[in-house]
């Protein structure tokens, strides 16, 4: 498997390779035009200016004597020779003054013969040079008795045009090279990031949450450090939680549980008759710590169930008076052991919600069960439900001790308990929230420390209700 480190280098060395070649061959091919384009010109330029010259005057001669007005009149030495040639494209004489047995049959000859004049580019077939040449026809009234040959050679364009293209290349080269270690580079600043990621990642799925990944920039790369550090801090924190709940309910379990089993043992060992106390006493705190750890088994229940999404609720129209008047009739009782007065305010006429009204008693009565547990004798427990504009209102205030300020916006979160719970899952408030939710409405607290704590539930009115 390539890295993508190695995906990114090849991605940046074929994208420059790319675009070095285009415009390599683009400079190749400009350099080429100008230099033999500016080389063909200019042996154009002076077989037109000679022929401009000398046309008429040789029109009128024998072939024999053109060679020799050649000879006389147009050979300039230096580079450029110049041939005079039959109708055949026989050389009958050259600047040199040379008659050497030589037939062309090249493109501009050839082009000359049907009288009009040709150029052409390439290795002269007998002198072995890559020349250019340029062939003028000459007319003796309506066909062209012989023409005049211009040739140039072309080893110094090719020299130059060589030299060129060779600098070219080596640029090409050092670009290409300067890129790749520029490519190398990047892709090193960008996968190191990722691969302090990775190495983080690979701790945490070992189980150590500790690690945290370097931001070393404030880019995409960074901000993605950020988050994961964020998430690593958001789930070390969840782990911690769950941690304590495990903790915490395990003491709560162990709780019930003993006082269960050591009163079971002294009933089995008691003698029929002897203390009818001690076994109501025993019986009723068997049935008490039962009903304890009924409530703690449904809380996980609960919670299983919300976190897999399976709940279902029992939804039909109802007076949202209904099952609260039904919970504060039965918990009123335990105004006589905590000496805390428990009082309710109805709201006039019916408040009818959809709902399920065994869920919504589920809520209520933990609300209370928690201000009963934290307002001290002498306290009192307000509920009251009244209709808004959209919603139905259940308030539950309490005078207890209320919530630090620490605590109070972590409260309804899963396996949280505030620093002076009396015990309990950390879940109650967690799924009250939940169920509210699912009926479409807002649980939220209000309080403050040694003032009490304010709960107010919004439940959505069936509308036109």
């Amino acid at each position: 498997m390539r890295s993508v480190q190695t995906r990114m280098v090849w991605s940046y060395l074929l994208l420059i390779v790319l675009v070095v070649g285009v415009l390599g061959a683009a400079f190749a091919a400009l350099m080429w035009n100008y230099y033999y384009g500016s080389a063909q010109s200019s042996v154009k330029q002076r077989v037109e200016s000679a022929m401009a010259l000398h046309s008429r005057s040789l029109a009128s001669l024998t072939l024999q004597d053109q060679a020799d007005y050649l000879l006389q009149y147009m050979a300039e030495g230096g580079p450029t020779r110049v041939q005079l040639l039959n109708s055949a494209g026989e050389v009958r004489i050259d600047s040199d003054g040379f008659a050497p047995r030589i037939k062309y049959e090249t493109e501009d000859v050839r082009t000359a013969m049907t009288g009009e004049t040709g150029s052409w580019k390439g290795v002269d077939p007998f002198y072995g040079e890559r020349v250019i040449s340029v062939t003028a026809p000459l007319w003796n009234e309506a066909r062209v008795v012989s023409m005049v040959r211009y040739t140039a050679s072309l080893q110094q364009v090719d020299d130059m045009v060589a030299r060129l293209i060779r600098m070219a290349t080596y640029a090409g080269l050092a670009v290409i090279l300067l890129f790749l270690g520029l490519s190398l580079f990047l892709a090193q600043r960008i996968v190191m990031p990722i691969r302090e990621l990775t190495r983080a990642a690979r701790y945490m799925a070992e189980g150590d949450w500790s690690r945290k990944a370097a931001k070393r920039s404030n880019d995409e790369i960074g901000q993605l450090a950020e988050t994961f550090n964020a998430v690593m801090g958001e789930l070390n924190k969840r782990e911690k939680l769950k941690n304590d709940f495990i903790s915490s309910i395990s003491h709560e379990l162990r709780t019930p549980l003993t006082s269960i089993k050591g009163w079971s043992e002294t009933l089995r060992e008691s003698e029929p008759g002897e203390d009818d106390e001690e076994v109501k006493l025993g019986l009723s705190i068997i049935s008490k710590e039962t009903d304890r750890l009924a409530g703690l088994v449904e809380d996980l229940l609960d919670f299983s169930k919300l976190s897999a999404r399976t709940m279902v609720l029992q939804k039909e129209t109802l007076d949202l008076n209904s099952p609260v008047r039904e919970t504060v009739s039965q918990l009123a009782v335990r105004e006589e052991g905590t000496k805390v007065k428990l009082s309710a305010e109805y709201g006039d006429g019916p408040i009818l919600i959809s709902g399920d009204a065994n869920r919504l008693k589920q809520v209520v009565i933990n609300v209370i069960d928690n201000a009963y547990k934290f307002t001290p004798g002498g306290g009192c427990v307000t509920v009251r439900t009244e209709a808004g504009p959209r919603y139905g209102v259940i308030s539950i205030s309490d005078t207890g001790s209320g919530i630090a300020p620490e605590d109070l916006p972590h409260v309804q979160e899963k396996f949280y308990k505030a620093s002076n719970s009396h015990g309990g899952s950390g879940l109650g408030l967690a799924i009250c929230k939940e169920i509210i939710e699912l009926h479409g409405g807002m649980l939220s607290i209000d309080s403050e420390r040694g003032t009490g704590t304010i709960v107010r539930i919004e439940l959505p009115l069936i509308p036109d209700a």
